[in-house]
């Protein structure tokens, strides 16, 4: 069993997220890493369970992550039903768009939610807090290694 992390960062915050699941999750099942840029169609078909991971910009879901799933949307379509899966956002205010975006394309691939979007707000609200490097508390990284664990455990014991 392998579980797939794909993440895009343009800050830092989301890429801190996506370490922190994978750290964890490393230590339950294989697991791979990628950036939105490295991960395509071969990726998905590889692996039994995914962890998704981008910011909001713009009440909308990043421009690359939504790259990477219009690249990989036909080509995988109808070859990954029911996989599980599960999905960090982060925020600076809201994060609940991006959610529902992400959402409706595993809705199309059929995938399986397996936890409730977790997402991580930075409160950033101003051009400079907006476009500044993130440091993600941590508090909010223990919350990306517990999702990170669960979906590989799960994973590993055969739950999903």
């Amino acid at each position: 069993m392998e579980l797939l992390i794909v993440y895009h960062s343009r800050t830092g915050g989301s890429r801190q997220m996506a370490e922190a699941a994978f750290a964890a999750a490393q230590e339950e099942c294989a697991t791979r890493l990628l950036s939105a840029e490295e991960a395509g169609p071969e990726d998905l078909l590889r692996a039994r369970g995914y962890l998704f991971c981008a910011p909001e910009n713009l009440a909308a879901l990043s421009g690359e992550m939504k790259e990477f799933f219009d690249t990989c949307y036909y080509p995988v379509l109808g070859q990954i039903e029911g996989r599980p899966y599960a999905q960090m956002v982060c925020a600076g205010s809201d994060g609940e768009n991006a959610a529902r975006q992400t959402a409706r394309i595993a809705t199309g691939w059929r995938l399986r939610e397996v936890q409730p979007p977790l997402i991580i707000c930075t409160h950033a609200q101003s051009p400079e807090a907006i476009l500044a490097e993130k440091t993600i508390p941590a508090t909010d990284l223990e919350r990306c290694r517990e999702l990170g664990a669960a979906l590989a455990a799960g994973l590993a014991m055969g739950v999903f």
